[in-house]
C-alpha cells in the first residue's frame, strides 16, 4: 500500500490530461474489472521504475512468487539426487533426536524447524555457500539454532561426524565434554560452529553487524571481503522477538548487499503457532521493504505455474491473496477433495481450472519453500542484487 497523500498538495498543471487518465482507469474498472485495473497499474509502476521515475515504494506485493517462471535461471543441479540426499539427512536428524530422548528424559530437540527448512539449507550447501579455500574468508553462515540437528546429520553424511557423535546429541557433558551442543556453540565445539545463534534474536543482530564489519575491513583495505557473503537463517516465530528485526534498517542504510536473510515461514514458534488469522509472509515483507530491503518471496512450487498461467481474470490470485495462513495450514493436511471443494470449489472458474487434476494431485501441489528450482532462482537473485 502507498500511504503518501502528497498529490493533494501539488498543483495540477494539466487538469484535462489528468481527467483523461482517470476516465481511462474508470473505463477499465467498469469494462474489465478491478483485477485488470490492478494489473495495468502494476505495469505502469514497473515502467516508471524502468524509466527511473521516482515513485514511493509499495510495502507489500501480491501473494505470489517474486520471480515468475519465465525469469527463472537454469538449475545446474540434479534435483533427484539432491532430494535423495536431503531425505537421508532429514531421516538421520529425526532419528538422532528421537534416540537421544530415549536415552534420557527431557533431552528435547527440535524436529519441525529442520523438517520445514531442509531444502533451504541444501540449496545453500550445494550451490551457494563458499568455503575458506586459498586463504579467502569465505561465507559466514548463521544457522537457525533449532535447525542444528539437520546440520549435524549432514556432517555425518559427509564423514565429519561419526555415529557415536550423533549418539551424544545434547549430552555436552558426556565423553569428557565432547557431546554435540544443543545449538550452534563455538565455545563448546570450536572446530564445528563459527557463530552462536538462537537466544533473543542473536543470530539476526550479529549477522547484520558481521556484514557491516566485513564492509569495514574492505573499505579500510584490511582484508578482501568482496567474495564473502553473510547468510542468516531465521524463522517467522523468531521474528516475533523485537531483537530479531530491531536493527534491520542498518542494512539498507549501509547498503549491505553482502547480507542475505532467509526467513522460513512454517507458522511455528516454541510457545505455539504463529498467528493464523493473517498472512505472516505479507507482514514480514512489509516490515523488510519498509526498512529498505530487497525482498524475494518463494511461496508456490513449480506445479502452480500452469495454474497461474491460466488465471486470465485473476480469480486464482485473488483467492491466494484472501486466504489466511490458518486456512492454508488446514489445506496442507486435508484431502484432495476437501481442497477442491473449499479452495477451488466456491468459484466455478477455479474449479474448472483444476478439473483435469486428481484429488491426489491437488493434495500434492507443492509449497515454494520446498521447490529446488524456485529456491535456486531466489538465492541467485539475492546474491546478484547490488546496492540494497
Amino acid at each position: 500500500m502507498i500511504f503518501d497523500g502528497h498529490v493533494h498538495q501539488l498543483p495540477d498543471v494539466d487538469p484535462t490530461e489528468t481527467q483523461e487518465w482517470l476516465d481511462s482507469l474508470d473505463a477499465v474498472v467498469d469494462t474489465h474489472g478491478k483485477t485488470r485495473a490492478r494489473y495495468l497499474l502494476s505495469r505502469l509502476m514497473q515502467r516508471a521504475t524502468e524509466a527511473q521515475v521516482s515513485f514511493p515504494a509499495t510495502v507489500s506485493t501480491p501473494y505470489v512468487n517474486t520471480i515468475p517462471r519465465h525469469e527463472e535461471p537454469w538449475f545446474p543441479g540434479d534435483e533427484h539426487i539432491e532430494r535423495r540426499i536431503r531425505a537421508f539427512i532429514r531421516w538421520n536428524a529425526a532419528t538422532m533426536v528421537v534416540k537421544a530422548n530415549k536415552a534420557a528424559d527431557g533431552i528435547g530437540g527440535h524436529l519441525s524447524t529442520f523438517a520445514s527448512s531442509a531444502a533451504l539449507y541444501e540449496i545453500g550447501f550445494n550451490h551457494f555457500f563458499r568455503g575458506k579455500e586459498n586463504g579467502t574468508p569465505g561465507d559466514h553462515v548463521y544457522f537457525q539454532g533449532h535447525a542444528a540437528p539437520g546440520v549435524y546429520a549432514r556432517a555425518f553424511l559427509e564423514g565429519r561426524l561419526t555415529a557415536e557423535d550423533l549418539d551424544h546429541f545434547r549430552r555436552e557433558i558426556g565423553r569428557d565434554g565432547q557431546g554435540l551442543s544443543s545449538y550452534p556453540h563455538p565455545r563448546l565445539m570450536p572446530d564445528f560452529w563459527e557463530f552462536p545463534t538462537v537466544s533473543m534474536g542473536l543470530g539476526s543482530l550479529t549477522a547484520l553487524y558481521q556484514a557491516r564489519f566485513n564492509r569495514y575491513l574492505l573499505n579500510r583495505e584490511l582484508d578482501d571481503t568482496t567474495q564473502s557473503r553473510v547468510w542468516a537463517f531465521l524463522g517467522d516465530g523468531e521474528c516475533d522477538e523485537p531483537e530479531t528485526l530491531g536493527a534491520i534498517s542498518l542494512a539498507s542504510r549501509e547498503q549491505l548487499d553482502n547480507l542475505v536473510f532467509v526467513v522460513n515461514c512454517n507458522l511455528q514458534r516454541l510457545d505455539g503457532p504463529v498467528r493464523g488469522n493473517g498472512k505472516v509472509i505479507q507482514e514480514l515483507e512489509a516490515t523488510f521493504r519498509g526498512a529498505g530491503w530487497n525482498v524475494i518471496k518463494v511461496i508456490w512450487g513449480s506445479k502452480w505455474d500452469e495454474l497461474l498461467a491460466q488465471d486470465k481474470d485473476g480469480a486464482l490470485l485473488n483467492k491466494m491473496n484472501n486466504t489466511v495462513d490458518g486456512e492454508f495450514q488446514r489445506y496442507a493436511v486435508e484431502s484432495g477433495d476437501y481442497i477442491r471443494d473449499n479452495f477451488f470449489g466456491p468459484d466455478e472458474r477455479l474449479r474448472q481450472m483444476v478439473s483435469h487434476l486428481s484429488d491426489e494431485e491437488l493434495r500434492n501441489l507443492p509449497r515454494g519453500g520446498h521447490d529446488y528450482r524456485k529456491l535456486f532462482a531466489a538465492y541467485k537473485a539475492a546474491t546478484e542484487n547490488l546496492g540494497s
